[in-house]
């Protein structure tokens, strides 16, 4: 890809959970794609890792360390990668995960309130910070990162399957509040990609996953290509077979 080919020159990105999985997948193609991009995450030497690999093919990245449940940390990454870069125009609010995979009457309340905190509280935080960014720039993007298990529930997900439902709603309006802005706000639903979470689950839960409509099992690279690419192994259903 020629420099003036690159959809993203001179744009700022900040990306939550960027050190591993779909976040770090959006991080790389968007520095690709000539943004400069600030990767946010808990893990340090993570987000620095991603850094490290867009750096390594002459990008712009950033590594904060920042815990999406606390809001002073989040006004602080906001203000960080502004300073940074002089600004910013898109943000992937990504980071999330299932802190509780037990069915409701076994569920332990702690895990729970947890996973709200951190998929849909965590997101809040986020959203409100970015408007003033963006608005300042007269305009850009909010893309959350979603889950279809928020649109219609899974056993043993009761947590994760509120907080997603939850952040389903919260991107709608904040999209109904801010197209006067110019800032366009979307939910990215992947499907079922096989990131680090799923491969820690128990092999009844990851089939179970993996099963659901035989939807095609997507690595974090796959949610980022905005078509077939050279390379890339065929699309496969659940259940091995080529789509």
């Amino acid at each position: 890809m020629t420099d003036q080919s690159r959809s993203l020159d001179g744009k700022v990105a900040l990306v939550t959970g960027a050190g591993r999985g779909i976040g770090k997948a959006i991080a790389i193609t968007y520095a690709e794609e000539g943004a400069n991009v600030c990767c946010a995450a808990r893990t340090s030497s993570e987000i620095e890792g991603t850094v490290r690999e867009i750096e390594s093919f002459g990008g712009r990245g950033f590594a904060v360390q920042t815990d999406v449940t606390k809001q002073e940390a989040v006004e602080q990454m906001f203000k960080a990668a502004s300073q940074r870069f002089g600004g910013i125009d898109i943000v992937v609010v990504n980071a999330g995960g299932n802190l509780e995979p037990n069915r409701v009457e076994d569920s332990d309340t702690g895990n729970w309130v947890a996973t709200i905190e951190l998929n849909l509280i965590g997101a809040y935080y986020c959203v409100r910070s970015a408007i003033p960014y963006l608005r300042s720039r007269g305009g850009g993007k909010i893309i959350t990162v979603g889950s279809g298990i928020g649109h219609r529930g899974r056993p043993a997900r009761s947590a994760y399957a509120c907080a997603k439902a939850g952040l389903s709603i919260l991107t709608r309006v904040a999209a109904q509040e801010t197209w006067e802005y110019n800032i366009s706000v979307n939910e990215l639903i992947p499907g079922p990609v096989d990131t680090r979470l799923t491969s820690e689950s128990s092999a009844s839960v990851k089939d179970s996953v993996f099963s659901i409509y035989n939807e095609w099992i997507k690595r974090p690279e796959d949610v980022t290509p905005p078509g077939p690419v050279p390379g890339y192994p065929a699309k496969q259903r659940a259940d091995g077979a080529e789509l």
